[in-house]
């Protein structure tokens, strides 16, 4: 009973990090120019939105899939098109 207990907590404390790195990355593509999705070789600009946006709102909804789910698709972001922005933008890390 205890594991369960601990399960859950351990569980829940990972859905808030993903929400909060969801939250971050969807106000960063956010204030990226539409300019630079493109210049990056990357999916234009409200692609990425929806895709962080449904990911996050997937999260809320789903609880531990859709927890998956956002952290693919934030995960994705952050790693791969987060940093050729900032690279074409000519923005430091």
């Amino acid at each position: 009973m205890q594991l369960q207990g601990l399960v859950g907590y351990v569980l829940f404390i990972l859905q808030i990090i993903v929400l909060a790195a969801t939250v971050y990355a969807f106000v960063h593509a956010a204030m990226q120019r539409p300019d630079a999705y493109p210049a990056a070789d990357k999916l234009t600009k409200p692609v990425w939105l929806v895709i962080i946006g449904v990911g996050g709102l997937l999260a809320l909804v789903l609880g531990v899939t859709g927890t998956a789910i956002a952290a693919v698709a934030t995960g994705v972001y952050l790693v791969d098109v987060r940093p050729k922005l900032l690279e074409i933008q000519g923005k430091s890390r």
